[in-house]
């Protein structure tokens, strides 16, 4: 099954019906070529002093950067990109809300080797998720360009409804070949993999995942990003690192204090009654 494409004109509800039928899909050029150069340059300090991978699986000739949101203010930009997350938004519906899952920048160099297919939800300790039932959504930018010579992430389309604990190689899957700016999508039930580099070049993307609010995150957000940097940050995304009730209950402070108030010290109004968790749910997930 080829890997849908879709132009930059698409719209999230596009790419979510993509997601829905194949778990993946390709926004081409959707970032352009000055927010690029912006997130290389102030990347390339970070990229230069991260160590290679503990690991097969992490790559011993890869780099994974973390941290985004507070080293780099130009992954802010696709961070919130609206697209992505009227996208992000269509495939975790079931969920009340969604928040940002981990960032990271990685650089897979000349020599490595293909990463084992998985699936990316098996980080929430391989809890087999209803099939249908998304929890994560993940976005993979190229900063280069992603060929099937260096490296370009590696996926099963329509894997996202097969059975879990499945074990695939690579030639069970479609390379993810995209030009420079574009967007791979896929959702965290979706087999997939990095590609093998047999090529001179570093192939270096983006990876921005989301997943639904009431699990954990994988890159923990309140000590990747200081308070001091946080409080700088606009509302909406301190809401999607999560200054915000992941549901009616999760994710409080002290007097069920909503922890957006907390950071810029709004003094408490008191606790809020329980009422009608349906109608809370309602208003958290319309904003």
């Amino acid at each position: 099954m080829p890997i849908e494409r879709l132009p930059a004109t698409a719209s999230g509800a596009d790419v979510g019906a993509a997601l829905e039928r194949d778990g993946c899909a390709i926004v081409e050029r959707l970032a352009p070529a000055d927010l690029l150069a912006r997130v290389r340059d102030e990347a390339h300090p970070y990229i230069a002093a991260t160590p290679y991978g503990p690991d097969e699986f992490a790559g011993r000739r890869t780099r994974r950067t973390g941290g985004l949101v507070a080293r780099m203010p130009s992954c802010r930009e696709l961070i919130m990109h609206p697209t992505v997350l009227a996208a992000v938004g269509a495939i975790l519906s079931k969920a009340t809300s969604f928040q940002l899952h981990l960032t990271q920048i990685i650089g897979i160099e000349p020599g490595e080797p293909e990463q084992p297919i998985h699936r990316d939800q098996w980080a929430f300790d391989f809890f087999p998720f209803p099939t249908g039932y998304e929890v994560q959504c993940n976005t993979i930018w190229a900063l280069s360009d992603f060929t099937a010579a260096n490296g370009a992430t590696r996926v099963i389309p329509g894997s996202h409804r097969l059975a879990d604990r499945l074990t695939f190689t690579e030639p069970d899957s479609e390379p993810a070949t995209m030009p420079a700016g574009s967007v791979l999508f896929y959702t965290g039930a979706l087999y997939h993999g990095a590609g093998a580099n047999r090529s001179n070049e570093t192939r270096t993307g983006v990876n921005i995942t989301y997943a639904v609010s009431w699990l954990r995150q994988e890159e923990n957000q309140y000590l990747a990003v200081p308070f001091d940097v946080a409080r700088t940050l606009p509302d909406d995304l301190l809401r999607l690192i999560g200054y915000a009730r992941g549901a009616y209950a999760l994710g409080y402070v002290d007097d069920m204090r909503d922890p957006l108030d907390v950071l810029r010290g709004v003094p408490s109004a008191g606790a809020m009654g329980l009422g009608n968790l349906e109608a809370a749910a309602t208003r958290l997930r319309d904003g």
